[in-house]
């Protein structure tokens, strides 16, 4: 069975740098949790903490309920991997899988058992004999995932671990991981600054800005629905108008901005006359259509494949982007020109601009 862990008021303090501030949220039993931010932000901090490795300032750490605090690395029901993943160069694989079951004594026969059935478990049977040397960037992560579970841990805990790898061996690893966490339904608690791995392998995400967490939800929901600035700006791509707000009717907010009146659905915290920011997503923007109108001129257009992204800039400055699908390139605007996109209602957020 796998373990839920809670974090109950957690900070942390070195000197004068407040690293995690107040932070409190459960990761369920058997979930794929991600930790989402920006280098700096706590992240890693935070983790260390989960594992064990650094002691709160204040509050608890709480693994299948009982309390963590007090407890070393090698007293919780924790595994980590780190971004290095610190495979022994000089040890076959077999042996770098079941490194940890030696040092709690297990017998060799035993060992090479454990090692042989996590080979199968992460599609490297016969793979055991070879160092790690001899494996590509994906098989190496592999292997320090299977080192992590032979200990049997009730909770996983990664730290960027496909940091280093190449787009497409990280997309590779992305669904084999979720694949693998699947399969096994241990915990896993994943550390990205990589929206794009947060948002397609996570179960729920915690995003994270200067030690706090800004919001916790599923994917959709970071994406649809941000609670904060930073989360709009940060999970995924999106214009931001300035704004103030002239009414709220129904969860819908009307406000004044450089391109005229607009309307978007009105976020938490936003009030009659407050200065607030309209987001709105570059897919929603449509060159045809749509309750709410911007112009802006194409200054460039980027080809992305099953899509591309017209650039552009309003009157007033601000720069728009608008997301255009690779069938409709032929009647997209031209460079230089002025056009026109409208968006619903529906499809954009205002939020209290803080």
């Amino acid at each position: 069975m796998s373990h839920s862990v809670e974090l109950d008021h957690v900070g942390v303090t070195f000197g004068t740098t407040r690293a995690v501030d107040d932070v409190s949220f459960t990761v369920e039993g058997g979930e794929f949790f991600s930790i989402l931010g920006p280098s700096g932000c706590g992240k890693t901090t935070l983790l260390r903490v989960i594992a064990g490795f650094l002691n709160p300032t204040e509050g608890r750490i709480l693994i299948g309920e009982k309390d963590m605090t007090p407890l070393g690395p090698n007293q919780r029901p924790t595994a980590m991997i780190f971004q290095s993943l610190a495979l022994f160069p000089l040890m076959p694989v077999w042996e770098n899988i079941a490194f940890g079951l030696e040092a709690r004594g297990v017998s060799k026969a035993e060992r090479r058992k454990k090692a042989n059935d996590l080979l199968k478990l992460i599609a490297l049977d016969g793979f055991g004999d070879r160092m790690p040397g001899e494996l590509s960037g994906g098989q190496r992560q592999r292997v320090a995932i299977a080192r992590a579970l032979a200990v049997e841990p009730q909770v996983l805990l990664l730290d960027e671990p496909l940091s280093a790898l190449d787009l497409k061996l990280r997309q590779h690893m992305r669904a084999e991981l979720r694949a693998l966490q699947k399969r096994t339904g241990v915990t896993f608690i994943y550390i990205t600054h990589d929206q794009s791995e947060a948002l397609a392998m996570s179960d729920r995400v915690a995003v994270m800005s200067a030690g706090v967490v800004q919001q916790v939800g599923a994917p959709r929901e970071l994406y649809d629905n941000p609670a904060t600035p930073f989360v709009a700006t940060f999970v995924g791509e999106t214009n931001a108008l300035s704004c103030t707000v002239k009414g709220i009717d129904k969860g819908i907010a009307t406000v004044e901005t450089a391109h005229g009146t607009l309307t978007g659905r009105a976020g938490d915290g936003l009030s009659g006359g407050a200065t607030a920011k309209l987001y709105v997503r570059p897919e929603a923007l449509k060159p045809r259509g749509g309750a709410n109108r911007l112009a802006a001129t194409i200054e460039r257009i980027d080809f992305e494949g099953a899509f591309a992204l017209a650039h552009g800039v309003a009157e007033d400055g601000t720069p728009l982007v608008a997301s255009i699908a690779s069938t409709e390139l032929a009647s997209a605007p031209a460079i230089g020109e002025k056009s026109g996109f409208g968006f619903e209602s529906t499809n954009a957020v205002v939020l209290p601009d803080v």
